[in-house]
């Protein structure tokens, strides 16, 4: 017989698992077009006539944009809201992927990725704002793990496929199918989504099921109610310590979004489709991670009663310490070796992704999600244009991949140690600093 105290709770509608759903087919479509410049690296090399170095600097131009575009878009967010600035940002990462297909030049080329990244920009902050909105925090992870797995998930289905149509019909197919797929994205996140309030298809029992906590946690600490400047936010330890832990996450996960396939073909003299096949088995094992680790597990074991806290702390820490097997990778000799390595790497450091893309609303008032998420992803996008730069330069130099893994390695043992020592308990920004603004 069920007991009257989680009876309810069954009968509770799942439209907010429909907005999860939606939001990680935008992530999905969103990072075909960051994979699209990956698999075409040889057939750029040979259109333009261009260095390694060089498309070091071409996989990061994206990041550029979308790194200055951070912060304000978060503050954008929260004046403006998900709705409208997500469908900006939509319009013109569609028109850039057009941009890329029929670009004349290499010049052209870049400024398609420059439009790219602020197109872009608002995707992860927008998502984090929106989680926070739609789920309780006990809801979270799972919901922030659905979104954050496509990134991983769209490597095993997009290399493929985009590899099959740069072989068939050339690059410049490729990214114009992204663009398609992308103005198709447009549709249906304009007629699907809202922010809880204002949304049509929501349940009065869903609605008061969703704003319950926050109802509860406003009533106990009335402070979170306020909005707080960029200035302050940026001197509070959780939010230094969660852009670090973020930031050296995202080094690796950038370093092999970009040069994953090249790694396989040159360094393990693997042919082009194949090394397009091995390129998704490490992302397959990413997705599990995320969702299902990162996601579901985390779920499910505060629901059983566990110490929300420790269990996130726990997946976090171990998640980003299993990242270290980047190192193994470095001494790779066979192909079988460096999946093992790679998939250890990239799969801890995907289960702990959704605590990661959590954290802001978690530890920020609702006012400052969008901001806290913008600070966070700024850190991200440092990352994102270190990573293929250094790595381009490493790979010029030593005609290797093992400095540029060891130079991750090295960067994550900072972030594990601001997850750590800075970020602490993965709580509300404490009391004595909120007043203190």
């Amino acid at each position: 017989m069920t007991s009257p105290a989680i009876e309810p709770q069954l009968k509770i509608p799942k439209r907010r698992w429909q907005i999860a759903w939606l939001l990680g087919l935008g992530v999905l479509i969103s990072y075909f077009d960051r994979i699209n410049l990956s698999i075409s690296h040889t057939a750029l090399i040979t259109t333009f006539a261009i260095s390694n170095v060089t498309f070091g600097y071409l996989s990061a131009a994206y990041n550029w944009t979308y790194m200055l575009c951070q912060v304000p878009v978060g503050v954008l967010l929260d004046k403006l809201g998900v709705r409208f600035v997500s469908r900006i940002g939509i319009v013109i990462w569609s028109l850039a992927s057009f941009g890329a297909a029929v670009t004349p030049n290499l010049d052209i080329f870049f400024l398609a990725r420059f439009a790219l990244g602020i197109g872009e920009a608002p995707l992860f902050p927008s998502n984090t704002k929106a989680i926070g909105h739609w789920f309780p925090s006990k809801e979270r992870s799972l919901a922030t793990g659905i979104y954050d797995g496509a990134t991983k998930f769209s490597n095993v289905i997009g290399v493929p496929l985009l590899g099959y149509l740069l072989i068939r019909f050339g690059w410049r197919w490729s990214f114009a199918a992204t663009g398609l797929l992308s103005l198709a994205y447009l549709f249906i996140f304009s007629h699907v989504y809202h922010d809880p309030d204002k949304d049509p298809q929501l349940s009065d029992r869903e609605r008061e099921y969703i704003m319950a906590e926050h109802n509860e946690a406003s009533a106990q600490v009335p402070s979170l109610t306020a909005k707080y400047s960029v200035r302050h936010l940026l001197r509070q330890r959780k939010v230094i310590g969660v852009a670090l832990g973020s930031g050296s996450y995202n080094y690796i996960f950038y370093l092999l979004l970009t040069w994953l396939p090249s790694y396989f073909t040159f360094a393990l003299h693997i042919d082009l489709m194949h090394s397009f096949l091995y390129t998704g088995v490490p992302w397959l094992v990413a997705t599990i991670g995320d969702v299902f680790v990162g996601g579901w597990l985390v779920d499910k074991l505060i629901a059983l009663g566990w110490n929300a806290d420790r269990v996130r702390r726990v997946v976090l820490l171990g998640g980003t310490a299993m990242g270290l097997g980047i190192i193994g990778a470095a001494t790779a000799h066979t192909a079988g070796q460096a999946l093992l390595w790679i998939s250890i790497s990239i799969g801890g450091l995907s289960a702990a992704a959704p605590i990661i893309w959590s954290v802001p609303s978690l530890i920020a008032p609702p006012k400052n999600v969008g901001t806290v998420g913008g600070i966070m992803n700024l850190s991200n996008q440092i990352s994102g244009i270190a990573a293929p730069i250094v790595t381009g330069y490493v790979v010029a130099a030593f005609h290797s991949y093992a400095w540029a893994f060891g130079i991750s390695a090295a960067y994550l043992l900072v972030g594990i140690a601001a997850d750590a020592f800075l970020l602490g308990r993965i709580g509300p920004i404490p009391l004595e600093a909120q007043r203190a603004a």
